[in-house]
């Protein structure tokens, strides 16, 4: 008897640790944060950077209405410029 008993526990002890490793999945973060998480619990930016062979890249990040364009050219010349949209409905004054 002691021995179904302890293999129906041992089973038991293998599925739990089982669906341990599944629930250790990195958070999901909502679509409007700037970042994501890894599975190490770090942040990573959710920027679009494309790179070119030469070196250079070009990097735009959206936070609500605006947007941020980071800029390095080969020679290493960096320019950032921020660009906001007035909020949907709003009215200027």
């Amino acid at each position: 008897m002691r021995s179904i008993f302890g293999k129906a526990l041992l089973a038991v002890a293998v599925i739990a640790c089982g669906s341990s490793a599944t629930a250790q999945s990195p958070p999901k973060t909502p679509k409007g944060w700037s970042y994501d998480v890894n599975q190490r619990g770090q942040r990573i930016d959710r920027s679009n950077r494309v790179t070119k062979p030469d070196g250079s890249w070009r990097e735009e990040i959206r936070q609500g209405n605006c947007v941020t364009v980071k800029e390095r050219s080969a020679a290493g010349e960096y320019k950032e410029t921020r660009q906001c949209s007035p909020a949907a409905g709003a009215t200027p004054q």
